[in-house]
């Protein structure tokens, strides 16, 4: 069942909290604390795991109170790659991991979208953090003229599964330019397809900022695909395209295997493309 009380509707079964499939990865650019707050207050049952963007968590003034305030929601918090790659351009990985223990983040995100790290090297690294830290990995540039092939994403997902992460996102940016997109916006949808052929899906976190690649996503890989990168706004949203209560995913999500009963037996349901 849905994560909330299913009155009359039947909805799609969805796990509750903690989730280890159908994960919502929503990203925090600077909210303040009355932001976390109010989307706790009306969306905290679909947030997973909450990424503090790129190195926005390195300059935030209340980063302890913002800590807290997601861990009393029971919620744990992640630092963007970025600030990894950082750490690592500097020398610094042995303070980074100080760091995050000083403030008592229990994952840590380990990249290699914007830095060319040793393929051999950023392996052992996602061993070494994980014997620490849950390690969620990621694969792809964020340089949209970057063109891996399908083999070597799968290679390295496999790799770095391997190796220790937790889950392995797919690169994608926060505005889905990059990665498993074109620089138009458009998926590589081929990409995708290889990809899930070969690793399972729910080892996998798929960034999808926009709303047509959040639809996409769960049309193809059904309601319980694991998707990051998530707005805080959109959080209910997202929610809605799971459970095909949004006009994007309605006939493949709901009505897939429901059958009209009652009054409505025999009547096709006629559905409109949401704006």
């Amino acid at each position: 069942m849905p994560d909330f009380e299913d009155g009359f509707l039947d909805l799609p079964e969805r796990p509750g909290k903690p989730r280890a499939e159908g994960l919502t990865h929503v990203i925090d650019k600077g909210l303040n604390l009355r932001d976390i707050e109010g989307l706790f207050d009306t969306a905290g049952q679909f947030v997973d795991i909450v990424k503090l963007g790129w190195g926005t968590s390195y300059v935030t003034n209340n980063l302890e109170k913002k800590i807290a305030l997601y861990r009393s929601f029971a919620t744990p918090v992640v630092c963007g790659g970025t600030l990894f790659e950082a750490a690592y351009a500097r020398g610094r990985l042995n303070e980074l991991k100080a760091w995050l223990v000083e403030h008592r983040f229990s994952h840590v995100e380990i990249s290699d979208g914007t830095l060319e790290i040793p393929r051999e090297r950023k392996l052992e690294l996602i061993a070494d953090f994980a014997r620490d830290f849950t390690v969620l990995s990621e694969v792809g540039s964020k340089d949209a003229e970057v063109v891996y092939p399908p083999y070597q994403w799968v290679e390295w997902i496999k790799e770095e599964l391997q190796a220790g992460a937790w889950k392995v996102i797919t690169e994608g940016r926060e505005g889905g330019t990059a990665g498993i997109y074109r620089p138009t916006g458009e998926m590589r949808t081929g990409l995708v397809d290889e990809i899930a052929h070969e690793i399972s899906v729910s080892d996998l976190i798929f960034e999808a900022p926009t709303k047509a690649s959040q639809a996409w996503f769960v049309k193809h890989f059904g309601p319980n695909v694991n998707l990051g990168n998530i707005p805080p706004e959109e959080v209910i949203p997202l929610e809605t395209l799971r459970l095909g209560l949004r006009g994007d995913t309605l006939r493949e999500v709901l009505l897939r295997s429901a059958e009209p009963q009652g009054e409505d037996a025999g009547v096709a349901p006629v559905l409109h493309a949401e704006e």
